[in-house]
């Protein structure tokens, strides 16, 4: 039986503990009942804190722990569930937990972080030079701390060596069917999914982020450029007309907008234009065509081809998801 150990500390995610305590212990239990089948249990999972005492979760409840941290000899599976509290605060608090990881990571322990969680896999050196991902929120804190750490926060899995990074609070469903197919195979882990009525196999976490379409800077030229085109996104825009209408040259505007939001004018108004476009298929009905006209593209094909770049779906597919019930 694979052996598992959640790790848990005060201000941590209370669902990212039990969500993922809840699919490991059920792996081979919940789809076995539904079916009528002996049920046959597959992980032993446990809760292991500093001392062994409870801990209290960013919603104020409170979770018994297993075990401490001193009683783990060995696991096979190590989870750092999410940092729900001030991550830095977290972070200088938990030096045996800091600690407890690198131990671990020397006897071999697959270790697996969610979200902000894996910010505890980077304080303890384990993700230099490895790919990895966490919440795309908090990519710009994660990239300046630990600049050694090859960063894809596109990715809502990513796995290097024997350590698995989930980005986004609730990926740890995620996490969890993606270990279970690793363990038991891929039939194991669509029936738990399917007992559990969540999707598998979701890959980006580009539907779910914020476009960062600009960034604070004090180019007074950039922001009059930039405040214009976000009145006139739809218009047909070429690139020289733009650079005479503000009075410089078009390699002057590409200069100072790649020094003031390190992204040329075009990037720029595509940027814009998505959002946009992600904005009306959330909250109206429009059909497709209607919106890709109304932010500025003709070209049908482009526009799906652009959307499903920046957004990882496709305007249907994305519709879907996120729009509005009406």
């Amino acid at each position: 039986m694979i052996k598992i150990v959640v790790v848990a500390f005060n201000g941590a995610l209370a669902s990212a503990i039990t969500g993922i305590f809840d699919i490991f212990a059920m792996a081979g239990a919940s789809w076995n009942r539904i079916q009528n089948k002996d049920v046959q249990r597959l992980f032993e999972v446990r809760i292991a804190t500093e001392d062994g005492e409870s801990i209290q979760c960013i919603n104020g409840i409170r979770l018994q722990a297993d075990c401490s941290f001193d009683e783990i000899d060995q696991a096979d599976i190590l989870i750092v569930p999410t940092i729900g509290a001030p991550i830095l605060d977290v972070l200088s608090s938990n030096a045996k937990l800091i600690q407890f990881l690198k131990n671990q990571y020397e006897k071999q322990c697959l270790i697996a972080g969610n979200c902000t969680g894996n910010f505890f896999l980077a304080e303890a050196g384990l993700l230099d030079h490895k790919q990895a991902t966490t919440h795309w929120g908090f990519q710009h804190i994660f990239r300046e701390r630990y600049p050694q750490v090859k960063l894809n926060v596109d990715q809502l899995i990513t796995y290097d060596l024997q350590i698995y990074c989930a980005g986004g609070g609730l990926a740890w469903f995620d996490l969890g069917m993606h270990l279970i197919e690793r363990f038991y195979g891929f039939e194991i882990a669509i029936q738990t999914a399917k007992s559990f009525v969540i999707d598998y196999r979701r890959d980006s976490q580009l539907s779910y982020s914020l476009m960062k379409i600009g960034q604070p800077h004090h180019d007074e030229l950039v922001q009059k450029v930039q405040d214009w085109l976000e009145q006139n996104f739809e218009k047909e825009i070429v690139l020289d007309d733009l650079a005479e209408l503000f009075n410089v040259t078009k390699r002057t505007l590409i200069r100072r907008f790649n020094s003031a939001l390190d992204v040329p004018p075009n990037q720029y108004l595509q940027a814009i234009r998505i959002e946009a476009a992600r904005k009306r298929l959330e909250e109206t009905d429009h059909a497709l065509d209607l919106i890709m006209q109304d932010v500025g593209y003709s070209d049908p094909s482009s526009f799906r081809r652009l959307f499903h770049k920046k957004t990882g779906l496709t305007p249907l597919e994305y519709r879907r998801r996120f729009s509005r019930r009406f």
